[in-house]
């Protein structure tokens, strides 16, 4: 089933993105979430041939939502291909109806961290490419995301303490993916819901991208990959400095609030990021763009001004040279 074809370019990007990136240090425990489809066999070979040289230890987990007729059955091909190159299997399937995909989102990622802690993986390894995050970009940018949400699919994040998310494929386009499957006739299994137009990410992938590709640049996945790479760099930046001027600007009152004065030397758009850490940090939500805007106009208005109530009923109010948030 699988050909002994040598060492290709692929393999060589890989293990120089891993060492230049630092993702995956050698003789860790890594468990790699596998659907049985090109991108996750894809990154399952290359770990795989990669191995001997990092000395890691593998395993893989399927997930099945039970969306589809054929889920069982998709889970036991997994199986079988984890027998066949003699790797732990894990198998985790939902309990509950899962509604939307990012329902799904969530259910899997928890799963995986399940798998993780019980059977002490440090990694959590996905085969996100760069057309995920092509179509992340786009479909971010069309529901009006900032700069965070178009940096899209990052290298690596911690899921839970100690254990973290890496995603080392994101150079890499689905086109390679398949046409690394070829090269190894590794049995891809094709997933029916990814033709289903009723997902706005699958029209994104089988009608906008390809239209973009005919008549604007055919490159434009690896473009757009890089415009996220060059905002993820950026956005790191921001929220720090963002940071430590919220933390300069704070004080220990039992009332959280912000001094104004400090934020008036600071660009628009390091204010609306100090407000959005402020309302998140305090309010424990992900707040709006108009929430944020409305808590940002009181750095520059008249004593006494107030926002309207934030969910939950909270209030913000100038008394001086200070931002108030008063709780309901």
């Amino acid at each position: 089933m699988l050909s002994s074809q040598p060492w290709t370019p692929l393999h060589a990007q890989i293990h120089r993105t891993l060492r230049q990136r630092q993702l995956l240090p050698k003789n860790q425990n890594i468990l790699i979430a596998v659907s049985g489809g090109q991108d996750s066999l894809c990154l399952t070979k290359l770990l795989l041939d990669l191995q001997s040289k990092w000395q890691w230890q593998l395993g893989i987990c399927h997930c099945d939502h039970r969306w589809r007729t054929d889920s069982e059955a998709n889970a036991n091909h997994v199986g079988k291909l984890a027998q066949t190159w003699q790797l732990p299997f894990y198998l985790q399937i939902t309990d509950q109806e899962l509604k939307s995909e990012a329902a799904a989102r969530e259910w899997r990622y928890q799963a995986l961290i399940n798998v993780a802690q019980t059977h002490n993986y440090s990694y959590i390894v996905t085969g996100h490419t760069a057309s995920d995050r092509a179509e992340t970009i786009l479909y971010n940018l069309t529901r009006g995301s900032g700069a965070d949400g178009l940096q899209s699919l990052t290298w690596q994040r911690y899921l839970i303490e100690k254990i973290q998310l890496i995603r080392p494929l994101l150079e890499i386009t689905r086109l390679e993916t398949a046409q690394f499957c070829a090269d190894f006739q590794l049995p891809i299994w094709s997933d029916s819901t990814n033709e289903e137009l009723k997902y706005k990410r699958n029209r994104i992938r089988l009608e906008l991208i390809p239209y973009l590709k005919q008549n604007f640049n055919p490159q434009v996945e690896k473009a757009l990959a890089q415009t996220a790479e060059i905002l993820q760099a950026e956005v790191e930046f921001l929220e720090n400095t963002a940071q430590e001027i919220r933390q300069k600007a704070s004080s220990n009152s039992p009332i959280p609030q912000l001094n104004r004065s400090i934020l008036r030397s600071t660009s628009l758009a390091i204010q609306r990021r100090v407000m959005r850490q402020f309302l998140q940090q305090n309010l424990g939500f992900a707040p709006s763009f108009e929430q944020i805007e409305k808590l940002t106009a009181l750095i520059t208005a008249p004593n006494r001004s107030c926002t309207d109530p934030f969910p939950g009923g909270a209030i913000a109010q100038v008394e001086n040279d200070y931002i108030y948030l008063k709780k309901a």
